[in-house]
């Protein structure tokens, strides 16, 4: 059975998404789709800002996985595109090919803020989710303060918030609060510190967990699993943008590693908090 966490409305969300952003930004997915869910990826992430969400749309029909076993979600636009976000949302399903997705999350609460309209936006939300146009219903690189403000009037908690690390030190506070809410955490860029930002503190860490593992599994373990297999124990999902076939698959046995230990664990935070990189959205927190 494959990983997957329970979201607080009870709908289960699988561990692992492939992700159609960054370097599928704008670009066609269909191929790089189709390879993810027959390599055994059933979590496909896409967004209104990605501008390819028929590319996504038709990975999924050209994969031949029924729709009942995949789990879709699609993000907000940071400036809706139409008067309603019901009406962005069914923009949305008719590109995509879909009744209704999984999961629906407001990408950015930039705007929204700046606006006055992040409640009213959160209460248009859980309207889709009534009536069942999005099966669950989250938000993306929200702050505590952000969050805050929804929960004030909210009748549905969202069920995930989705975030990029290698900022652990600025988000551990959040993630307590996330969890302390039932919030689940999404990761996306999960592997921006040995990609992005290699030659960091964090690193020997990782390359230590990895010889351990590698040793106890008869397997070599990459630097990348470490840190996906830090995620999976934090209870966080995961969003790869890999479209290689070896690597997909790679990540996807992550799961199956030996655990981290506690200090492994608190090796790795300790050391990432050291350096601060924050590669995505940054005019969301103001840096």
């Amino acid at each position: 059975m494959t990983l997957a966490f329970t979201l607080n409305d009870g709908a289960r969300i699988p561990w692992l998404g492939f992700g159609t952003g960054t370097a599928l930004f704008n670009k066609d997915s269909t191929e790089a789709v189709k390879t993810a869910i027959q390599a055994g990826i059933t979590h496909l992430d896409g967004a209104q800002l990605y501008r390819n969400e028929e590319s996504l749309g038709q990975g999924i029909k050209d994969s031949g996985v029924p729709r009942e076993k995949l789990f879709v979600t699609t993000k907000l636009a940071e400036t809706p595109s139409a008067p309603t976000i019901k009406a962005t949302l069914e923009v949305s399903l008719k590109k995509l090919g879909l009744d209704y997705v999984d999961l629906f999350l407001i990408h950015s609460p930039v705007v929204a803020m700046k606006e006055g309209k992040l409640k009213n936006w959160w209460k248009e939300m859980e309207d889709i989710k009534q009536e069942g146009l999005a099966k669950s219903i989250g938000v993306s690189n929200f702050t505590i303060e952000h969050l805050q403000i929804i929960l004030e009037d909210a009748t549905v908690v969202p069920a995930v918030n989705q975030l990029h690390p290698y900022v652990w030190g600025a988000t551990s506070k959040l993630y307590d609060f996330c969890k302390e809410k039932n919030i689940v955490i999404e990761s996306y860029g999960g592997l921006s510190s040995i990609v992005r930002a290699s030659g960091g503190p964090v690193d020997l860490v990782l390359a230590s967990a990895a010889e351990r593992l590698s040793k106890e599994s008869g397997t070599t373990v990459s630097l990348g699993q470490i840190l996906s297999k830090w995620l999976i124990q934090k209870g966080a999902a995961v969003v790869t943008t890999s479209s290689e076939l070896s690597r997909i698959q790679e990540t996807l046995s992550t799961a199956s590693l030996p655990d981290l230990s506690v200090d492994e664990i608190s090796a790795i935070e300790t050391e990432g908090s050291k350096v601060h990189k924050r590669f995505f959205m940054k005019h969301v927190f103001n840096e």
